[in-house]
């Protein structure tokens, strides 16, 4: 018997191929709903995905089952912006400099220039040696370094580099200097098309899983003995299994596995994610959001980033409506000073500062916490990953999706894993 814990996409995944191999194999989830961190929830008519979610996978197989799951909208290129000290700016701001100030446009260049002679030949330590290797010291400090703060709620100089890949453009001196003369610029964003499912949010392009799959709703593990091969419920239920596969955050799933030596619960306690907080607004207009998402840089304004669901598909809002979704960030390290309503309310007075719409405007607002939004790629954080697999390995639990192998996959890396743990144990 195969056991998964979760039916986020990475869970459903590990169910579907299992079945689709004629292996018996049962999913607990601890809610009622299955998506994981790419569900989604209601409120009058009003649709807001758990986070911002778009496809825009390279893999062949994953497109083939998102696109015969749900038809799509298609963005291509898809256009965001970045909100600093009331400008509106395209993103990456970087290349897009035409609506800064004379004055900051020039030292944003002259930085970047300097950067070949004071950087030449240097392999960057940290995520802050990167950006200043990348674009200058000036534009680092005023806009990446900034935002890590909000997004990552870490400095930049305690983060590694391990992350980046190609979700950062690395700008060219011609691009900068035609950004600062020029708004005609060309999209420079980490990829050139995304997909959004035309109705049922983000988790119908993975809709066709569950069917394949037995999942057991309301069930939350407490405990796992890995001598006994045995999951206890928190409802009093207790299963064997041969087979265990995770994808519960690795903190969250050593807590509950008997035995564990200490200096594993040790490193896994070290093991730290963001938590996101999310206010959503429903609004009685259909011309609310001008923006599908944007980046938010000023320090005052709490959250990092906003979307507009209705812009995805107008299947996210009742005729007429409108709506937008902002993120706020937290973790150990940097704890939230104003969370529920409060937090609720600083959004509403910001949103309403920034132009983006009036009280009046408003029909429906959420407030909702998520508590694992990314991994946090702080330094030793690959050794503490590495002792705490090591360990999993050992007692035979396999471990899946972006909380469970720790790093930052995406909703098709998260179904591939889930893919691949089946083609590896079978």
């Amino acid at each position: 018997m195969y056991i998964i814990l979760g039916a986020g996409i990475s869970g459903l995944s590990a169910g579907y191929h299992l079945k689709k191999k004629n292996k018996r194999a049962i999913i607990f989830e601890k809610n009622d709903r299955w998506g994981g961190l790419c569900d989604n929830f209601e409120i009058n008519g009003y649709r807001f995905d758990k986070c911002v979610h778009f496809s825009f996978t390279k893999n062949n197989y994953v497109k083939k089952m998102f696109s015969s799951s749900s038809p799509y909208y298609f963005f291509k290129p898809p256009i965001s912006y970045n909100y600093y000290n009331g400008l509106w700016i395209k993103h990456p701001v970087q290349n897009n400099l035409l609506k800064l100030p004379v004055e900051d446009r020039i030292r944003i260049i002259k930085s970047f220039i300097e950067k070949y002679n004071k950087y030449e030949n240097k392999n960057p330590e940290n995520y802050e040696e990167w950006l200043r290797y990348q674009y200058g010291d000036y534009f680092a400090e005023k806009f990446p370094m900034k935002y890590t703060n909000k997004y990552w709620t870490y400095p930049a100089k305690e983060m590694s580099v391990s992350w980046i890949g190609n979700r950062m453009h690395k700008t060219t001196i011609d691009e900068v200097l035609f950004g600062a003369m020029s708004d005609n610029t060309e999209n420079a964003y980490y990829t050139d098309e995304m997909r959004y499912p035309k109705k049922g949010g983000y988790k119908s392009f993975f809709k066709f899983m569950p069917e394949y799959c037995n999942i057991k709703y309301n069930h939350e593990a407490i405990e796992i003995d890995t001598n006994k091969k045995t999951v206890l419920f928190k409802n009093g239920y207790k299963t064997n299994y041969e087979v265990l596969i995770s994808s519960l955050p690795l903190p969250e799933l050593i807590k509950i596995i008997k035995d564990v030596p200490s200096e594993v619960s040790d490193v896994a306690n070290k093991l730290e994610a963001s938590s996101v907080h999310l206010v959503s607004i429903g609004f009685n207009r259909p011309d609310i959001a001008k923006y599908l998402w944007f980046y938010i840089y000023d320090k005052d304004i709490l959250p990092a980033r906003a979307y507009s669901p209705n812009l995805k598909t107008p299947d996210n809002v009742p005729k007429d409506c409108s709506s937008l979704q902002f993120e706020t960030y937290s973790s150990k390290r940097k704890p939230l000073k104003m969370t529920g309503d409060n937090l609720l309310n600083h959004v509403i007075e910001k949103g309403i500062n920034m132009k983006l719409f009036s009280n009046d405007d408003i029909k429906i607002t959420d407030y909702r916490k998520i508590d694992y939004g990314n991994v946090i790629f702080f330094h030793n954080m690959e050794k503490y990953r590495k002792i705490v697999h090591d360990y999993l390995d050992k007692v035979g639990i396999r471990y899946i999706g972006r909380f469970g192998e720790w790093d930052y996959l995406w909703s098709d890396q998260s179904l591939l894993s889930g893919k691949k743990v089946v083609e590896e144990n079978l």
